[in-house]
């Protein structure tokens, strides 16, 4: 009886609980495909964030250190680029690396699915992010960021682990099955994709390398669920339409080409025991 009572001052019902662990999880009003029971409990499976003062920690610093000679670099803005996750600006962040366009009205299930799996990976990331509450580099180091605009959103946004390295990864890893042929590409695109947000001063590498850990888990549940198959495999006809029509992508894929061939962010190793 007190249950009952609570969920009817609570004006949501105990059906809408049960509703919302079966249907799939909406993100800023984009329906993901993954119910929330469905979702990978990152908190169990990522380890938690370096602590301060150790030695993974100081590789972290180290990186971010490293990235630093990239600002206001082709490289820099690639990476404020790849900070735009809206949408339709998102959908053309892998299209040089596949050789096509990717619109709304060309590629109609396919930018879907792009949209629909990038409202899975910020489902998939919110728990370990308000787990762990981690700042983020620009808060310890005071330097500057490459979205200003962002600053004060990203201060109460956890660090660990990063939701733009899980979308970039989640859609590399989706892509490379649509495109095979153009793997290789589509995954440097992903990697650097992750490497951005190094860049930009926003994330930490512990960060965007768990970041790619929850992308696969996040693929490998994907696979199970029918509307994802259906939409993926709707995208591959896509995307070979697009290619016979002739549909070039419409960024500027000569300087991305220019940007992404500078030295990559340092990854350096660790020293001592």
């Amino acid at each position: 009886m007190a249950t009952m009572l609570l969920c009817l001052v609570l004006m949501t019902g105990c059906a809408t609980v049960e509703k919302h662990d079966t249907a799939p999880t909406a993100r800023g009003g984009i329906l993901g495909y993954l119910p929330a029971k469905q979702l990978p409990d990152m908190v169990a499976l990522l380890p938690p964030p370096p602590a301060t003062g150790s030695t993974a920690f100081a590789l972290d610093q180290e990186t971010s250190r490293a990235s630093f000679p990239l600002r206001d670099s082709d490289r820099w803005a690639l990476a404020i680029q790849d900070a735009d996750l809206s949408f339709p600006a998102a959908a053309e962040s892998f299209s040089c690396a596949l050789n096509a366009r990717i619109t709304e009205q060309e590629t109609p299930r396919l930018f879907r699915l792009l949209r629909r799996t990038l409202a899975d990976a910020g489902n998939a990331v919110s728990r370990p992010k308000d787990t762990y509450k981690r700042p983020r580099p620009f808060m310890v180091n005071g330097e500057r960021i490459c979205t200003p605009g962002d600053e004060q959103r990203l201060r109460t946004s956890g660090s660990y682990p990063s939701g733009h390295t899980t979308a970039g990864w989640t859609w590399a890893l989706i892509l490379s099955e649509i495109a095979p042929e153009r793997a290789d590409a589509v995954l440097i695109r992903g990697r650097a994709f992750g490497q951005s947000r190094i860049v930009c001063n926003v994330h930490w590498l512990s960060d965007v390398n768990e970041g790619r850990t929850v992308a696969a888990a996040m693929v490998a549940r994907l696979h199970v669920d029918p509307a994802f198959r259906a939409d993926l495999e709707a995208a591959k006809a896509e995307l070979a339409a697009a290619r016979t029509k002739g549909l070039l992508p419409i960024r500027d894929c000569r300087t991305e080409a220019e940007a992404l061939a500078l030295p990559p962010v340092a990854e350096p190793q660790p020293t001592g025991k």
